[in-house]
């Protein structure tokens, strides 16, 4: 880590393109942006509408997706069953994400992660999630303020920087896949659990198509009723 855990104003003020606060993943991204120099490999900003009533929260951009192409779940793996899904809910224009300028777009949806930037094997440390949760915190007292609705965290790490930005107590909201949790701000604010995407969850079946709907079916009949 490089220096100390700054706050939220200040992370406000910060540049994200531009970060370098965690000194592990800055010389990471650098190894991978000599070895390819058509890749993204900066901190990766949330996507969609910016008045959204559901937030995505993913883990942190996948080495040939997100850090790849700039843009959350697109280009591998992870995000062929989140956009699919996102748009037979009517949150997307099309299925498929496969690059910046493809043309797709997100209604009612923006996607972020807990961490900005491309960790080494997928693994981000403790005190990167720490020092890059003053940006999700940024972009959760936003969402509030737009009276958004609902968030979904994929997978236990997005869950638990979820409720680090809101303040709140983990041992409050256990992560479990398909659990709701009522939380005590904004307009009747739920956080949504699932297993992440993931193509190990997927191909495991630990997470299938019809239970990444199921959770969807519950967002929707929330904040669309």
């Amino acid at each position: 880590m490089a220096g100390n855990v700054v706050t939220t104003k200040e992370c406000a003020i910060l540049d994200l393109m531009d970060c370098k606060q965690c000194s592990r993943l800055s010389q990471f991204l650098e190894s991978v942006k000599a070895k390819h120099p058509d890749y993204h490999a900066r901190p990766v900003s949330a996507f969609g509408d910016i008045n959204p009533k559901l937030l995505i929260v993913g883990l942190a951009p996948g080495m040939h997706g997100a850090n790849r192409t700039g843009r959350p779940f697109t280009g591998d793996y992870a995000g062929i069953l989140l956009y699919q899904t996102l748009h037979k809910f009517g949150f997307a224009t099309q299925s498929e994400a496969l690059a910046m300028n493809d043309g797709l777009q997100l209604s009612g949806c923006r996607i972020t992660n807990a961490v900005k930037c491309l960790p080494p094997e997928n693994k981000p440390i403790p005190q990167e999630i720490k020092q890059c949760n003053h940006y999700l915190t940024a972009e959760m007292d936003a969402f509030i303020q737009h009276d958004g609705m609902a968030l979904l965290a994929l997978g236990t790490v997005a869950h638990q920087a979820v409720l680090m930005s809101l303040r709140l107590k983990l041992k409050d909201y256990p992560f479990g896949h398909g659990a709701i949790h009522h939380l005590p701000l904004g307009n009747s604010l739920k956080l949504y659990d699932s297993y992440h995407c993931s193509r190990y969850n997927t191909q495991t079946k630990r997470l299938t198509t019809e239970m990444f709907e199921q959770v969807f079916d519950k967002i929707v009949a929330d904040i669309r009723s």
